[in-house]
């Protein structure tokens, strides 16, 4: 027997590549938009309140994820799994590329200027987004447990990859100038620092080619994952699976009817000859009885440690794990990515982008770690969430004091925030991943759950940042160059 080369203990790494990738379509539109901002908001009627447009149509994009565990509760027999991931991966895939035609495209509506292409298929990329979260890991519970990790190491990477390419791209980069102005009516020159961007290396055009490719990548992995037998090798049943079996079993034991050309046989239908067999009745009798008995027995057999781990996880300990998903959620997806310029920028420009660069990099690292530290005490998770809460609102207080937080515009403050960013990034995204873990075990109704969780939570914290620094504005931005 050839021994597989890319077997390595309980996972096989080519499966697990193909699983991250998977992973990378569920935000890799959405984080590649944000990251491409400071290129496209020059070029476009709202400026630099575009990200607050952003943010409220990524909040209706919810209606998406929504809809989908509507399917799931009330209709499951209509809910048509890999068609959904279809669908939304293909929609989000059209999208990109409509938008390296048409972002520039504006319309005159309400007595103002608006970019109406942008904003509505932006819609449709946030709708393919949100939508992920409660398609993408009841997918995932099909493969064994140790593929979870590889789901969200492909979902950090939606947002490293992007930033990396931005990087490349030369977004972000500029020159703090001296730049004198006269006035020719008061006969004074004055003098201001002003920020000189430097030209990018490729269009907005070609990045969202990018974009439309990966995730084309996402598709051909999930279609290689889902119809290939060497894939199909890394699939483990769960009790959910096995309902659906004994309920297929059970109306295929329903065909045997009496024959009532034979009172004292049984007829049932042959599938091979497309002809009537007789059966002695006490013989299907004890068939039968051994049927259910071997079914019943293969049934407790496999999902003993599904049944033992759902005495473990009580009620009150599986409601407390989705507060905790809904509050971690509610600071890494909602709060925290709308204050990240308030808080970083009062220590300059450089502690900006290494924050934003770094924390993306800390988010797939989380991942990594968690394949190899498995995490299931309610006590350790409990104290890894104060932890990162507490890093939270560290940075929260900086931007609350933005434009002058403490040891501002100095590098002891610009270590200390940086910091700040990648540890929360990093706990934060190792709670949601080690939680996802234990509800994996559960099954796909309980990480549907951690879905649609995950989607309020975010929602929740990007609708009260968006109050507060629009409606309250109790925020205020550093200027990109320190005099």
């Amino acid at each position: 027997m050839a021994v597989d080369i890319f077997q390595c203990k309980n996972i096989n790494i080519l499966v697990y590549v193909l699983v991250a990738l998977f992973g990378i379509g569920s935000w890799v539109d959405i984080n590649g938009l944000w990251v491409e901002l400071p290129v496209m908001v020059p070029h476009l009627p709202e400026g630099w309140k575009l990200p607050s447009y952003l943010s409220v149509i990524i909040q209706m994009a919810n209606i998406g994820p929504l809809l989908v565990t509507a399917m799931y509760v009330f209709c499951k027999s209509y809910m048509k799994e890999r068609v959904a991931v279809y669908a939304v991966l293909g929609i989000g895939a059209t999208s990109c590329l409509l938008m390296s035609f048409f972002w520039k495209e504006t319309s005159y509506i309400a007595g103002d200027f608006h970019s109406t292409a942008l904003l509505v298929l932006q819609f449709f990329l946030a709708l393919t987004d949100c939508t992920t979260s409660v398609l993408f890991l009841p997918f995932m519970a099909t493969f064994k447990a140790e593929y979870m990790t590889g789901y969200f190491i492909g979902e950090g990477l939606s947002g490293l990859v992007p930033s990396v390419v931005a990087l490349g791209q030369g977004v972000g980069q500029l020159t703090c100038k001296n730049i004198s102005s006269f006035n020719s009516t008061t006969n004074v020159t004055s003098y201001s620092i002003q920020p000189i961007y430097h030209s990018i290396r490729f269009s907005v055009e070609e990045f969202f080619y990018f974009l439309c490719a990966m995730l084309i990548i996402s598709i051909v992995s999930f279609t290689i994952l889902n119809y290939t037998s060497y894939c199909k090798k890394e699939k483990v049943k769960h009790q959910d699976d096995y309902e659906e079996v004994e309920s297929s079993n059970d109306n295929q034991m329903s065909s045997y009817e009496l024959n009532p050309d034979q009172p004292y046989s049984i007829s049932a239908q042959n599938s091979e000859n497309n002809q009537n067999e007789f059966i002695n009745p006490s013989a299907l009798s004890s068939r039968n009885q051994l049927m259910k008995k071997n079914k019943q027995l293969d049934i407790n057999s496999k999902s003993v440690d599904i049944i033992q781990f759902r005495e473990i996880l009580s009620t009150k300990l599986f409601i407390y794990y989705l507060v905790l998903t809904a509050w971690v959620n509610c600071l890494s997806n909602g709060a925290l990515p709308s204050l990240q310029t308030y808080s970083t920028l009062p220590f300059g420009n450089d502690a900006y982008h290494l924050s934003a660069t770094l924390a993306n990099i800390a988010n797939p690292l989380a991942c990594l770690v968690a394949f190899f530290v498995t995490v299931k005490s309610s006590i350790v998770i409990s104290f890894l969430t104060f932890l990162g809460t507490a890093i939270a609102g560290y940075i929260i207080s900086t931007a609350v004091e933005s434009p002058t937080p403490a040891l501002y515009n100095t590098t002891t403050g610009s270590v200390i925030v940086i910091a700040a960013w990648i540890l929360v990034v990093f706990t934060l995204t190792f709670v949601k991943v080690s939680i996802a873990g234990i509800f994996r075990e559960e099954g796909k109704k309980a990480l549907l759950w951690i879905g649609g969780i995950s989607q309020v939570g975010s929602a929740v914290g990007a609708i009260i940042t968006f109050v507060l620094v629009n409606v309250y504005e109790m925020f205020e931005s550093a200027p990109t160059c320190q005099s």
